[in-house]
């Protein structure tokens, strides 16, 4: 009984935890269009990829494969932080073979007219010294050994370069989300008040609530992932907080004007001493982020309905009421109707197989 609820709790936690990730990502996302994270991300991955040779990377940026990908001249897309803020690894590789094929300047109207050099391995390979840059030359090189003579594995080559180094690239990302995520956490625990202690406390002594936890998030579990950077999703986690009742904001603090009095002040202090390292790991949590707790409610979820099965026992299967068996008398006499009570007012034992060792009824 115990184990399942404290499993309960959990499973609340976890589902405040998914909502208020919800709600940080959505936040996420807003900084992210608003700071333009990916594509100022992205750019620093691609110079890092290109050495930093700056005549290259503009030659790449304006090359007709990823010059599509963003509006403006290069010039202006880098002062307003405007580039592409994905692109696909095809478009990279064509683009770099191109380049050192054909030439830096994507305007040649020799290299764009019928005339131009064909987009071959040999002509990639005999005018490698386009790409102006030994590093990357020699990655090219590298994706040219191994494609067996075909610009399609060679393409694959250059790909798998590229794929490299944008998963270092995501990580680096996933980082900087993670630690942003832990800000917004903290701002949003101690403004809501989310104190997982406080919350976990509340779920377990109130059955009631606990059970409409439990009930909510089987229903999201069953929902699906959730697209973080809907803004519909943050504002339905916002109203499944407070349908439930979770958290009790900032309970017996109040504010009688606009702004808090010396008395107030010490209670609002003495109350945030008692609840921070409540705070905190609220804000830890979030910070792993809505995809990690959508799983994780879900792996819940599921050993809860493996687990509450077994906790009610079956009920005992009802069986016909047997007859009573019939009370012989000792040998010799005839069995009486009814037991006879003896003087001191008890019933003397009775043998229902007439004999002694045979059980007593």
């Amino acid at each position: 009984m115990f184990g399942s609820v404290m499993l309960d709790v959990l499973i609340g936690l976890v589902l405040v935890y998914l909502l208020l990730s919800l709600m940080c990502s959505a936040a996420r996302e807003v900084l992210a269009g608003m700071t333009r994270a990916r594509s100022t991300m992205l750019a620093a991955g691609i110079r890092e990829l290109l050495r930093n040779d700056i005549v290259l990377i503009r030659a790449f940026y304006e090359h007709p494969q990823i010059w599509s990908l963003y509006r403006g001249d290069y010039d202006t897309a880098v002062r307003t932080r405007a580039l592409p803020s994905y692109i696909p690894s095809r478009s990279f590789a064509m683009a770099l073979l191109d380049i050192a094929a054909r030439g830096r300047d994507a305007s040649s109207p020799i290299q764009s007219s019928p005339e131009g050099s064909v987009l071959s391995v040999q002509n990639v390979r005999r005018n490698i010294g386009n790409l102006g840059n030994p590093f990357v030359q020699r990655v090219v090189l590298s994706a040219l050994d191994g494609s067996d003579g075909t610009l399609e594995r060679a393409c694959t080559g250059v790909e798998s370069w590229f794929n490299s180094a944008m998963d270092r690239v995501s990580g680096r990302y996933k980082k900087e989300t993670q630690r942003l995520l832990f800000v917004v956490g903290v701002v949003l625990a101690v403004a809501l008040d989310v104190n997982t202690i406080a919350i976990g406390r509340q779920l377990y002594r109130d059955p009631a609530r606990r059970e409409a936890a439990v009930a909510m998030a089987t229903g999201v579990a069953k929902e699906g992932a959730p697209r973080l950077a809907a803004d519909s999703q943050a504002l339905r986690a916002v109203q499944r907080l407070d349908s439930l009742g979770l958290p009790e904001s900032w309970r017996g603090i109040t504010v009688t004007g606009m702004w808090p009095g010396p008395s107030e002040w010490k209670a609002i202090g003495t109350y945030a001493a008692s609840s921070w390292f409540g705070w905190l790991i609220t804000a830890f949590a979030i910070s792993f982020g809505a995809p990690f707790w959508f799983d994780t409610l879900g792996k819940l979820i599921a050993i809860r309905s493996t687990v509450k099965p077994k906790e009610t026992p079956p009920a005992a299967p009802s069986s016909p009421p047997t007859a009573p068996l019939p009370v012989l008398a000792s040998r010799g006499a005839q069995a009486p109707a009814t037991a006879r009570a003896t003087a001191d007012g008890s019933v003397p034992h009775q043998w229902a197989t007439g004999r002694p060792d045979g059980g007593i009824l």
